[in-house]
């Protein structure tokens, strides 16, 4: 656990969710079940009617809610996809600039440019939860979803450290371990454990409907597994891919790569080659890997941020902020 000063639900002030889909709403649902003061913001008045006859706290009026945010002194969690961030930081800049801010998209670099773009830097720490399902919208919501999950929390240059404990206290407090990242490196890291799969789910789905009606008709796990993903709706995978094109280009340039060589020995020699065992080899490295504690830094003490940066490399996690 890292070293802190305990703090009551009362002291942490309130929750600020723009974007009541999934994670948001996820989110929202998991942050009242924990006692926080929670309320959100949604473009449509349907998903805001849909939280509302469920109990929650969601207006339509984003002025009216941003507002809200700034005389509570809430942490704001920006929750909409990424073609939308911009609008939303327009907004928290000109009513409630003073407000810490996190967000739950699923890229760091860009985010992070945009917050500093909007001179919103001093009190932002990116974060992104890894969680969800192929569904979207209220409907999908479910206050457990992060149970058990990694929950990325930035560690750039010049975080502030009062503004990163709070983050990572919601993270913690929805149910999550953290996982302390710088924004880069976040991205090349989600570009092969989140992103590249969503890319290989959408084709392997494509190359079984190919098949046909026997293809599908003989389709079972291993078909249904790897191509979980591919039910998300399209427009959704675009917004969460397409901004982190840089770092999946590279990726699957990679991956090309593999299964030409897989191709080129299939052909030449009657198997697969390298990949069967490299496949398996990652595969439980996965299954056995290790989420080693993170104990020994204290949040705001000199270096802290390159200690705990360091740390998570390492594959160390955060699960509690009280010693």
């Amino acid at each position: 656990m890292c070293q802190s000063v305990p703090m009551s639900n009362n002291a942490r002030g309130a929750i600020c969710v723009l974007g009541t889909g999934l994670i948001g709403g996820s989110l929202l649902r998991a942050a009242v079940a924990s006692g926080y003061e929670a309320f959100g913001f949604n473009r449509s008045q349907s998903g805001v009617d849909a939280a509302a006859a469920d109990g929650f706290d969601v207006s339509s009026d984003l002025v009216a809610v941003l507002r809200r945010a700034a005389t509570t002194d809430a942490l704001i969690v920006i929750a909409v996809p990424m073609p939308a961030v911009d609008a939303m930081l327009t907004k928290i800049a000109e009513l409630a600039p003073d407000c810490d801010i996190t967000d739950v998209v699923s890229i760091k670099g860009p985010i992070l440019e945009a917050v500093r773009a909007h001179g919103l830097s001093a009190r932002f720490v990116g974060g992104h939860p890894m969680a969800g399902t192929s569904q979207s919208g209220w409907a999908a919501t479910d206050s457990e979803l992060f149970d058990g999950a990694v929950w990325a929390v930035g560690v750039d240059p010049d975080t502030n450290a009062a503004s990163w404990e709070r983050v990572v206290r919601l993270a913690i407090d929805c149910g999550s371990v953290v996982v302390p990242v710088v924004a880069e490196e976040h991205d090349q890291a989600v570009a092969r454990i989140s992103h590249l799969p969503h890319v290989l789910a959408e084709v392997l789905a494509s190359s079984g409907a190919t098949g046909g009606a026997l293809a599908l008709g003989l389709a079972a796990g291993s078909f249904r597994d790897g191509t979980r993903v591919a039910g998300t709706a399209p427009d959704l995978v675009r917004a969460i891919c397409e901004p982190n094109a840089t770092a999946l280009a590279d990726v699957l340039d990679e991956t090309i790569d593999a299964l030409i060589a897989a191709r080129t020995t299939l052909r030449e020699n009657g198997d697969l080659g390298a990949v069967v065992e490299t496949g398996y080899a990652g595969r439980t490295a996965f299954e056995n890997r290790v989420q080693r504690e993170i104990t020994d830094v204290t949040p705001g003490k000199p270096g802290w941020l390159d200690d705990l940066r360091r740390a998570g490399q390492a594959g160390g996690v955060i699960r509690s902020l009280d010693n």
